[in-house]
């Protein structure tokens, strides 16, 4: 399995250049972290992966993306997301007049007709405990880490191969962020013989793209860190060769005294 995003530049409204020549080879075992102030691309390009740019009067106008050998940038979102591509959109985007379980469900809706839809729907509620006595509770009165988990429920159901996490820590105190951060981890690494009957839990989800503003979070979990600024890739490396680059300590953490 490979994702490529060769060389990109995107615009909106064919005006605003946002990303200019942007590139990135993801593998299997891949957790990568996309860096940068605000406005620098990092939700462009998820949205131009998961291929809803154009919702957003935005375009892929050069270069391409290509999964597992084959060309997505010209396919429509519903057609990304059966191909394995998953994105957790920022600010959740549940359904806040339907249940915990009724939003977690129609995640179901990209897969094929399944008899063991009910099976799976139980056992990824029971990977967030927290959210087992809240099923028939309607999102919208759920706390902000409440609904991000049913929000990666609702991605896990779709059973990815790509995950796509658009600031899945916005807005979320210390307790909060260090409950989705390990859930996270565990979606990424997987859980084997815990739970055995579902490979999106059993196997993990060995492709994870992040886009996070908690400097911390960032460093303590990605494998891979990607920083931009204003649309460009200034560096890609481990947190430990982020934290040392001198352009990133300019661009991002600030310039050194």
């Amino acid at each position: 399995m490979s994702l490529l995003v060769n060389n990109i530049r995107v615009v909106y409204n064919d005006v605003i250049l946002a990303i200019k020549g942007f590139s990135i080879t993801l593998e299997k075992q891949s957790f990568v972290a996309l860096l940068g102030n605000n406005g620098a691309g990092k939700s462009t390009i998820l949205r131009a992966i998961s291929g809803i740019l154009k919702s957003m009067d935005g375009e892929v106008e050069e270069g391409y993306i290509q999964f597992e050998g084959h060309r997505i940038d010209n396919l429509p979102p519903h057609k990304i997301v059966k191909a394995g591509i998953l994105q957790v959109p920022e600010g959740r985007r549940l359904f806040p007049n339907l249940t915990v379980r009724e939003n977690i469900m129609q995640g179901a809706f990209v897969r094929p007709r399944s008899a063991r839809l009910k099976e799976d729907y139980d056992r990824i509620l029971a990977y967030f405990p927290i959210l087992q006595p809240l099923q028939p509770m309607l999102a919208g009165y759920l706390s902000g880490g409440e609904q991000q988990m049913v929000a990666i429920g609702r991605a896990l159901m779709g059973e990815p191969k790509v995950l796509l996490l658009d600031e899945p820590m916005a807005g979320m105190n210390l307790e909060e962020k260090e409950d989705i951060a390990r859930f996270i981890i565990d979606i990424f690494e997987g859980q084997g013989t815990t739970y055995p009957d579902i490979p999106v839990l059993r196997d993990g989800v060995n492709c994870i793209v992040l886009v996070e503003h908690d400097m911390g979070v960032v460093m303590d979990i990605a494998d891979r860190i990607v920083v931009l600024d204003f649309g460009r890739k200034i560096a890609e490396g481990t947190p430990e060769e982020i934290k040392t680059n001198p352009k990133v300590i300019s661009a991002y953490l600030g310039k050194e005294r």
